[in-house]
């Protein structure tokens, strides 16, 4: 089933997105919390006009997602972590607010319902899926160090 988000949905896609899922997903959650649409064919036209109205500022946030995407992979990011001692396992796992916190540190505002970590249980060099925009994503190193 395809939907038409009305909203930015945790860890689905972006307002204006045309996104498939399941149908119980669309009928049960989706549609009756007014977080999609069915993308129906006149939904789907309705929707590119409004897209064409908007796409002056879309390019504006673009090109700032563009400037970030280009500044983020160069960043060394540090996330401390409780360790055992003489171990490398970590007591609990990284969060993505933890990450997030960091970013923002270094002064990179990020939404953390767009960042995507992979399970970190041991202390290392990690990378983490950061989406910026509907089109632009870019992959963030991070490194897990004892504290």
């Amino acid at each position: 089933m395809n939907i038409i988000l009305k909203e930015n949905v945790e860890k689905l896609g972006f307002k204006n997105e045309i996104v498939s899922v399941k149908n119980g997903y669309g009928r049960n959650f989706l549609i009756p919390k007014g977080l999609g649409i069915l993308a129906t064919e006149s939904a789907v036209k309705v929707l590119n006009e409004n897209l064409k109205q908007q796409s002056q500022k879309e390019e504006e946030e673009i090109e700032v997602a563009t400037k970030t995407a280009a500044a983020l992979p160069t960043l060394t990011i540090n996330l401390i972590a409780k360790v055992a001692e003489g171990g490398t396992k970590l007591f609990g796992s990284i969060k993505t607010s933890q990450f997030t916190d960091a970013l923002a540190a270094l002064g990179y505002t990020i939404d953390a319902s767009f960042v995507k970590l992979p399970k970190v249980k041991d202390l290392g060099t990690f990378a983490a899926e950061v989406r910026l925009h509907r089109t632009i994503s870019v992959n963030v190193s991070f490194n897990v160090i004892a504290g």
